[in-house]
């Protein structure tokens, strides 16, 4: 086979004239950016004026030539990964492809239309606004879709998202921006090949333990004319080889195979993640004739779903092993996906491992992730729970709009499906608990809109996708992957206990009590399910990226701005509203960026030592978000720049193999400890108590055996014992695991509610020392207590630790990591000049104190 890549790409507006040199792939809003048509879109309000790119018509165009091997081969198709989203293609102005789904690939055979010299392609792309705005009209009644911002892009209450098999989030969502692109967002290629062509190798992984793994190689081939020879399979060191025969057309071949004692893949924590190399290979006479390579890891993934005394379990077992799921939701990089480079994947995988993570859950409002995400996955050992893309809206349930599903969901399963990472297929993002159709008075309030005929004309074009279209697809594809119908769901029963639309003892939550709800940070203790599928707390990014995106007049919260970029309604009052609730009056508003920061890490600290505290009934927590596809106040733990918060931080704490947790009462401290280990742990706990100004008042140590996976209450003492006749404002506890002089698992806590606290302003020293491989590492010390201690450099990197109170008499060590440009993984390396701040500096001290004898006297 011959591959021939279209580079060069030249683009104009329908109704213009003058063609703009074009980038490919790419899309409409980035080639105007480059051509210095339009204004940054991610600056200040430019969202706003650029509502007009997506009613207008846009035309692609390249010109090459065919060269002499590729002319004379007897098939040469052209291949368009990606078209979004309405395209009608021409080749040497003959029509030949009309498509209308971003999510397909998309094949057609140009022999005959390809000539030899100069030939054209040219991709007319359709507005997808006015594509759909009649459809909205034909069908007579608005479709729910929550987050579509229609309004926003100049159509009222017209929401037409709905129609496009397009990425949801490009219409706008409570995190993101509406810019509806159009535009080739994926490679567009000639393929020529006579006689035989491999289109598919797939490893279905049959049975799969430590002794043996049992698979079925299929090989999908297509052929000019019958066609008889041997079909070779090599894995490593191993061949198998079968006389095989070809019909003309697609034929598809299967070979069972059987690898010994093979290296199992093995997610984050649980293992290596390794992977074989598989080659199929057409020969005749030993002289290949066509070929095909995958790669793809050994395991066995199951989501176990068993009756139990609380209900019904809902965890993932890897291998025979359990594994408590550990990490976030992904959503695009970018609102302009084809922006994404490798290394911006690269650096949010590697953030999640470094963060402690085993899982990331692709989002159902986004895309099907590019190829390389999951490659590093694969790599890195992360667990994929993969959504297909539908999220909080109603679809339609015609024909056409089923078709072109079916076909979505073929492309792309097979496409994913020898991804050793892919732990489930989820139909989609809470659709069914927002709708709740077996529940009069739940759900987002969406029935009230609907007779009782529409009703159930929208929920049986619900079912027809959710529970028979797409469980079709992934049993015929993708047997070996549990299909789950929507996040969150309790289970498919078709009644009332369906729907996940409060914590029970089955099926997945979302949990957003607190946020929208309003909700006390307490409830996350309440509040646990079998699997946290969503929960999440907002902040600001810091001052460096909130600069990229607005001028020094702008910094209020208000501003004009400001909203803009806060998608959320009312999310910077609620941001105010909770800090008034957990912490300090910050002084400015420069120091309000900061204080969310703490804010947000302390809230999703407290959910996820609550989920994981309730292992095994809890076993798994995936906050929300992991990232942000444009520069906002949002969710996420890192923000659009790659840089980390302080909820990364936390996050990367709280997700440690050993976890400590303290929680107290007005009676009694009670500390558990969370096991992810395999192995048993026999350790010591040290407890102190620390005043806040230099000194330890309490001194105590207890022996502790942790088996392998445990979640157990170690300790529970008085209250009054261990304070004694110390003020609780002006100490802190820490508690301690310790093996030898390793500490494995340490946690600090406070007495009284943070506002209440009595902070001095400490004096923090920061010594440079040389570490391994003559590395720089930084040890910091204080005078009193310093409270979220944020390190910060000119170098783009992260430290070891960040956000971290430093207690008087314990020093403190961090190394600092680079985020090495055009690779995306950390290197250890010097951070420079190292500014240190802490809580003190970002909160005026009389208000301070204000503060303080208010909340006493209460």
């Amino acid at each position: 086979m011959k591959a021939v890549f279209l580079k060069e790409w030249r683009f104009r507006a329908c109704d213009e004239e003058e063609w703009h040199p074009a980038v490919v792939p790419g899309c409409v809003h980035t080639d105007l950016f480059r051509n210095g048509l339009i204004p940054d879109p991610f600056y200040g309000t430019n969202e706003h004026n650029l509502q007009w790119v997506d009613k207008k018509d846009w035309e692609y165009q390249s010109e090459f030539e065919v060269d002499l091997e590729l002319i004379q081969l007897s098939r040469i198709d052209l291949v368009f990964e990606g078209l979004d989203t309405y395209a009608d293609v021409y080749l040497n102005e003959q029509p030949i492809l009309s498509a209308d789904n971003m999510f397909r690939t998309w094949k057609v055979d140009v022999k005959e239309q390809l000539k030899s010299g100069p030939n054209t392609l040219r991709v007319r792309f359709r507005s997808p606004i006015l594509e759909d705005l009649p459809k909205l009209e034909q069908l007579g009644y608005a479709l729910p879709a929550t987050n579509d911002q229609s309004e926003l892009g100049g159509l009222g209450d017209k929401k037409v998202s709905i129609f496009a098999r397009k990425a949801p989030y490009h219409y706008g969502w409570d995190w993101g921006p509406r810019f509806v692109t159009s535009g080739i967002w994926r490679e567009v290629r000639l393929e020529g090949w006579s006689q035989l062509q491999i289109t598919d190798l797939y490893i279905r992984q049959d049975e799969v333990t430590a002794e043996a793994a049992k698979l079925t190689v299929m090989t999908e081939v297509n052929a000019e004319a019958e066609w008889t020879g041997a079909l070779r399979i090599t894995a490593g060191d191993e061949q198998w080889e079968q006389q095989v025969e070809v019909k003309a057309g697609q034929t598809e071949l299967h070979i069972n195979i059987e690898i010994k004692n093979p290296s199992l893949w093995w997610c984050q924590g649980l293992g290596e993640a390794n992977m074989y190399a598989f080659k199929a290979e057409l020969l005749s006479d030993e002289t290949p004739i066509a070929e095909r390579s995958v790669r793809t890891g050994l395991r066995d993934i199951q989501l176990i779903r068993e009756k139990d005394e609380a209900g019904v379990s809902f965890y993932f077992k890897l291998n025979g092993t359990p594994v408590y799921a550990k990490g976030a939701n992904h959503i695009p990089n970018d609102s302009f996906t084809t922006e994404v480079t490798r290394e911006r994947y690269l650096h949010e995988i590697v953030t999640a491992v470094e963060s402690n993570m085993n899982m990331l859950r692709v989002w159902g409002g986004g895309i099907y992730e590019e190829d390389v995400f999951y490659d590093l996955c694969d790599e890195y050992g992360l667990l994929v729970w993969q959504d297909f893309m539908f999220a909080c809206s109603m679809y339609p349930g015609d024909e056409a709009f089923l078709n072109s599903v079916g076909a979505e969901a073929r492309d792309n399963v097979k496409r994913l499906r020898n991804h050793p990472s892919i732990a489930l297929w989820c139909g989609n993002n809470e659709i069914d608990s927002a709708w709740a159709h077996y529940v009069e008075d739940a759900g987002w309030g969406w029935k009230k809109d609907y007779s009782q005929e529409i009703r159930e004309k929208l929920w049986a074009d619900y079912q027809a996708i959710f529970h028979k279209l797409l469980p079709e697809v992934v049993s015929e594809l993708s047997p070996d992957i549990t299909y789950w119908p929507s996040s969150p769901l309790r289970n498919l029963t078709g009644d009332q206990e369906q729907h996940a639309y409060k914590t029970t003892g089955d099926g997945d939550v979302h949990y957003w009590g607190v946020w929208h709800a309003i909700e006390p940070f307490e409830n996350y203790n309440k509040n646990v399910g079998r699997f946290m599928s969503e929960y999440g707390f907002q902040s600001f990014p810091e001052l460096k990226s909130v600069l990229e995106y607005a001028p020094e007049e702008a910094l209020e919260l208000e501003s004009e701005i400001m909203l803009a970029h806060q998608k959320n309604g009312r999310g910077n009052q609620l941001i105010k509203e909770y800090m008034d609730m957990y912490l300090p009056e910050p002084k400015d508003f420069k120091s309000f960026l900061y204080m969310s920061q703490v804010l947000q890490a302390e809230a999703i600290t407290m959910a996820i030592e609550a989920h994981r505290r309730s292992k095994p009934y809890c076993m798994g927590t995936l906050y929300w978000q992991m990232n942000d596809c444009w520069p906002v106040a949002s969710w996420a733990g890192m923000d659009y720049q790659g840089r980390w918060k302080a909820l990364q931080y936390a996050v990367k704490r709280s997700f440690a193999p050993v976890l400590l947790t303290v929680q107290s009462t007005k009676d009694t401290i009670t500390v558990h400890a969370v096991s992810d280990l395999g192995t048993v742990v026999q350790a010591e706990l040290v407890t102190e108590l620390h005043l806040n100004v230099g000194g330890r008042a309490v001194l105590n140590s207890y022996s502790v055996t942790l088996a392998a996976g445990e979640s157990a209450e170690i300790l529970s003492i008085p209250r009054s014992d261990l304070l004694g006749a110390h003020d609780p404002q002006q100490v802190v506890l820490t508690a301690s695991l310790k093996i030898g002089e390793d500490i494995i698992a340490t946690r600090q806590h406070y007495l009284v509610p943070e506002r209440e606290l009595r902070l001095s302003k400490p004096k923090i020293t920061l010594t440079e020392s040389q570490g391994q491989n003559g590395v720089p590492v930084y040890t910091l010390e204080t005078d009193a207590l310093a409270r979220q201690v944020w390190l910060s450099t000119q170098e783009e990197g992260v430290f070891s630790d960040n956000f971290f109170d430093l207690i008087p008499g314990q020093p403190r060590t961090v190394e600092f990591k680079l985020r090495k440009p055009g690779v995306g993984s950390f290197v250890p390396a010097a951070a420079g000049v190292v500014e240190i701040r802490s809580m003190a500096d970002f909160v005026d001290e009389e208000s301070l104190v204000q503060c303080i004898q208010a909340d006493s006297a209460k």
